[in-house]
């Protein structure tokens, strides 16, 4: 009789103690999938603090004059007009200057992209007396603000006789440190043993960086791409220490005196928020081009 009350009462428990398991189990996801929902909706949030001054700008630039002054913040135009553009295109030097930064860009971006993994390439693969120096004084520029570069920097072009010039605008930016920086550490990454075949074939150091290895360093080219395009783009210090000729005027000159009213009197937030928008789109198309290959490590090197 003990026995059995005993078996069914060890049932009972043992009955009890699972429900309370799978009550717990069944807590488990329901809390993680709280904490989930919990986070999506923060990371909408903060999405929406970043987008939403992007989408008030393009709001405003296609806004009257009225309009933008009385609700600056308003997503809904009323009346929705284009003129803040046409005014733009028509009756400023805003063409001028877009071409001007675009010549800029398309030279700047493509000299960094050569001579970035050529003195990469050295760094990593060529053993020469101060090597070390030599990256060491690299690290060292990658740590100096670049307003306090200015003044050496209107001295040097003026004194080359490039002043106010294309070549004054675009030769000191051709090569950027954090470029060499990021192509040598790439470089490093991709064994040796892929270069020895060509050596032996008798290739000398130039064509094994240009036949062999540099194909390999896609994803590090367009980090470079992406990198050089923007930083050139979007470059005003460098610009108004180059140049003070107003045909050669860039988009990030232009739309400063924009902002301080160079077209007319009044806020004239339609036609400053029109050409900001103009501005950003060729950036933002470059990196949504090319975000999927973007460097990620050491993608492309070929392991031993």
């Amino acid at each position: 009789m003990s026995l059995t009350l005993g078996r069914d009462a060890g049932h009972t428990t043992g009955g009890s103690g699972g429900r309370g398991t799978d009550r717990v189990l069944r807590r488990r996801p329901r809390k993680a999938f709280a904490w989930q929902i919990g986070l999506y909706v923060l990371l909408i949030g903060l999405a929406l603090v970043y987008v939403y001054p992007f989408l008030v700008q393009l709001a405003t630039s296609v806004k009257t004059e009225a309009d933008a002054a009385a609700d600056p913040v308003s997503l809904v135009p009323d009346p929705l007009t284009w003129s803040a553009y046409a005014r733009l295109f028509l009756r400023s030097d805003f063409p001028v200057w877009f071409a001007n930064s675009a010549i800029v860009t398309v030279l700047v971006t493509a000299g960094r992209v050569f001579f970035d993994s050529l003195a990469g390439y050295a760094l990593a693969r060529l053993h020469f007396r101060g090597r070390g120096v030599i990256f060491a004084a690299l690290v060292a520029v990658m740590a100096v603000p670049t307003v306090v570069l200015l003044i050496p920097k209107f001295l040097v072009i003026n004194q080359l006789g490039i002043y106010d010039s294309y070549a004054g605008m675009v030769l000191p930016l051709l090569v950027d440190a954090a470029g060499v920086f990021i192509m040598k550490n790439f470089f490093e990454s991709v064994p040796a043993s892929v270069e020895e075949q060509a050596r032996i074939d008798g290739a000398g150091t130039f064509r094994i960086f240009w036949s062999v290895v540099l194909p390999m360093a896609r994803p590090a080219l367009v980090t470079i791409v992406i990198l050089s395009f923007q930083g050139s783009w979007n470059e005003l210090s460098h610009f108004i220490v180059a140049a003070q000729s107003p045909d050669l005027t860039t988009l990030t000159k232009g739309v400063a005196s924009l902002a301080s009213g160079q077209l007319s009197q009044g806020s004239q937030y339609p036609i400053k928020l029109a050409a900001a928008a103009i501005m950003t789109i060729p950036v933002a198309v470059v990196f949504f081009v090319f975000q999927r290959r973007i460097m990620n490590t050491s993608e492309g090197a070929v392991k031993e």
